[in-house]
Order: C-alpha cells, then structure tokens, then sequence
C-alpha cells in the first residue's frame, strides 16, 4: 500500500517540491489513496479521488506519468464519457420524451446531484471531473488503451429510482434541493476529506439512514461492478481512477465472482409493491361504492367531493409551487382526482405535459441549463426544470391530498 496525498490528511511534508505521488513513498500513512493489485498476471494501480480537487488533478497526473500504464481505467460509463467531452449535450434534450417515458423525478434528481458537485467544483475553481478528463487526455497523449469501469448512470440511477416509493422518492428531491444551499458553506478541506468517502454518500448521508437501499445500490453496487470491471481491463500494467469512496468496496470484492449483467438489470417490482399499486385505488373506489349504497346519494356525493378537492387543490397547490402556467394549474386539479384512482397515470404527467406546450423550452434554455442547475432561481426560472419541478410538486401534493382524504372518507362512511 501507498499512502498519497499527506497535505490533506494532516501530515507535515518537508517542502513543496516534492510531488504528491514522491512523499506518497516517503511517509507512512494510514488514510491512502493509492494501492496495488494484482489479477491474473496484471499489476492494477488503483488512485482514490475526490471529484472536485485540484490536489487529485495532480495525483492523478503523477501516478500516470509514473507508472506510465497500458490501459487507464476510469470511473466512467459511456454516457459520462460523452458528458464530459460533449459539454452542449442538452441541445438535444426531448422534454416531451422524457415525461412521456415516466423520467421526469429521475432527470431532476440527476440534476441536483450535478447542481451540489458543480456548485463545490466552482467554489473551488476546479472543473467537475477535472481528474477524469486528465486521465482521459493522458490516455490518448500517451496511446494507452482507455477503459471506461462504471455502471451506465442511467441504469444505477433507475435501479435507485426503482426500489423507492412515492414518498421516499419525494424525501429524496427534497433533501438534494436542501443541500444545494449547504454547498456554499463547504470548504476546500473539508472538500479533501471527502476523498475518504464518495460525494454521492456524503451527499446522500442523512437520506440514506432512512433510505439503506439507496447506499446499495449507489454506492455498493457499483463497488461491485468497478472490481469486476477492472478486473477486466487488458495489458498487464492498469491504473485504475475512482472515486475515493469506492476503494474500500473495490478491494473488498476484489477476489469474489460478480455476475455483471446481474447488476445492469431492473429488478422486478416486488409483491408488496404491486399490492399497494393496485390496492390503494381499489380501496378508494370500493369505498365509494359503499358511501353510495350504505349512506345514500347525498353521503357518496359528499365523499367524492372531498376526495377531488383534497387531490385536486393539493395537486394544484403543488404546480403553484413550481409556478406553473395557470393553465397547468388548472389541469392539475382537474386530473388529480382522477389520476390518485388510476395506478398507471400520474397527475404530475399530465402537468408537465401541459406545461410543457404551455411554455415551450427554447434552445437557449437548454444551452443554460449547466449553469441555471447551479442556484434555486435558476432552477425555477429555466424552462426545462421548472417542467421537471411541476411534474414533481404536482405529484406530491396529488399524494398528499391521498393521505389526507383516504382517512376522512373511511371516517365519513363508518359515521
């Protein structure tokens, strides 16, 4: 083991002439952020971390140089890839695909987690990525063989998305939009420190002690899947760049077998799940029924009146909140009280289709959008969040209302 980086874990080099990765060698360290592997004849240098440092920029550059590898492995699926070296991918954004294709909670979620590590990287005058894209330039200076380690983000993401519920998932958009605002108050150590966990943990912290399944799959998964993707990486001597918070899980299942396309795969929702689904506006309607038959008209009307106003002026209350389009307000409480009885149709869908033809985004709208992610005006004045923000308020305040009616009308029908 080689412990890198003494300048930010506290201990007291001699003078900055030395490199980072040439004090690495001359100090005993136990937080390090450098470690050789082995497997099957090859030599695996793995380089721990942190997405937003300019200190990680330089190791990473030095170990390169060093070490001067036949393949560089990075923490990258194909579609980050492409991100970071296509920086005007959002022209081709299709909003209207992405609601049509029920993605709307999980591009927003996306966002503010590229908002919180963008919003640090700035503070710190360094480029998100910065040590990925070095790697990569390096990779191609040097005409060794690049190899991308990651999961898809769009399947870790979905998989995340996957195994939450409404309420979890709304938990979740909430806590990224809270901690938008505590970027700011982050310092450059404590920026350095996070070398010694994954931003998406140290992000997702407080989320995830209620949340345990969002920490497998983010983070313990793709420990999982970077070993075994490593693992496979050709020539005989690889350096091997992730995330810092990963390097305990890499090491930890560096000998088992790992079935990959076991990992890259949606899991079957549970029966749980489809009971709930299914059950919930059963439930309602049964209870309708009963209002009718048991308590005459006047008690059934009465019952279907409160339900349509508790969803629909919550739904709508929730579109207000994104400041929606008044015409998407209305559309809001109109569908709210029929979408909360249809398991397959959500009220926030409709609402950001609505604002959507309403307020149509424009191309400059999705040329500003790196930058409009960066701050809570931005987010609401962009065209394309401000959708995503509607589809998301309008669903929640449609559950909302749910919770609050569901009680009242069993109370209205047992009296």
């Amino acid at each position: 083991m080689i412990a890198v980086d003494p300048y930010s874990m506290g201990a007291d080099p001699p003078d900055r002439r030395f490199s980072l990765y040439t004090w690495s060698r001359m100090t005993d360290n136990s937080n390090v952020m450098v470690h050789r592997l082995n497997a099957e004849g090859k030599e695996i240098v793995l380089v721990g971390t942190a997405h937003v440092s300019r200190d990680s920029v330089r190791l990473v550059e030095e170990v390169i140089r060093a070490e001067t590898p036949d393949t560089i492995c990075v923490e990258l699926c194909a579609s980050r890839h492409q991100a970071l070296r296509q920086k005007d991918r959002w022209r081709d954004m299709d909003i209207i695909k992405v609601i049509k294709e029920k993605k709307a909670f999980l591009l927003l979620s996306n966002l503010l987690l590229a908002a919180f590590q963008k919003r640090i990287a700035k503070k710190m005058d360094v480029t998100p990525g910065a040590e990925m894209l070095k790697a990569i330039e390096m990779a191609e200076a040097a005409g060794a063989q690049l190899w991308l380690a990651d999961r898809d983000i769009r399947t870790t993401l979905s998989r995340a998305w996957h195994a939450l519920g409404a309420w979890s998932k709304a938990k979740l958009v909430f806590q990224l939009l809270i901690s938008m605002g505590q970027a700011e108050d982050i310092t450059e150590e404590e920026i350095e420190r996070m070398k010694r966990q994954d931003v998406l943990e140290a992000l997702l912290a407080e989320v995830g002690r209620s949340l345990p399944m969002l920490k497998t799959i983010l983070i313990d998964e793709r420990d999982r899947f970077l070993a075994a993707k490593i693992r496979q990486a050709p020539g005989t001597k690889i350096v091997a760049v992730v995330g810092a918070g990963h390097v305990p899980g890499i090491k930890q299942h560096w000998e088992e077998t790992i079935d990959l396309s076991a990992l890259e795969q949606l899991p079957p929702p549970s029966k749980m799940s489809a009971l709930l689904k299914w059950g919930l506006p059963g439930s309602i309607v049964a209870l309708f029924i009963a209002g009718f038959f048991y308590g005459g008209q006047d008690a059934g009307t009465d019952m279907v009146v409160l339900w349509s106003a508790c969803t629909g002026v919550l739904a709508g209350l929730g579109a207000l909140l994104a400041l929606a389009h008044p015409a998407t307000v209305l559309s809001s409480v109109i569908v709210a009280p029929f979408t909360t009885l249809h398991p397959m149709i959500a009220a926030g869908w409709i609402s950001g289709m609505v604002e959507a033809f309403s307020r149509k985004p424009k191309v400059k709208d999705l040329e500003s959008l790196p930058d409009d992610i960066l701050s809570f005006k931005g987010f609401w004045r962009n065209k394309v969040t401000r959708i995503l923000l509607v589809v998301a308020f309008t669903n929640i305040g449609a559950s909302v209302g749910t919770l609050v009616a569901f009680p009242v009308i069993v109370k209205m029908l047992l009296g």
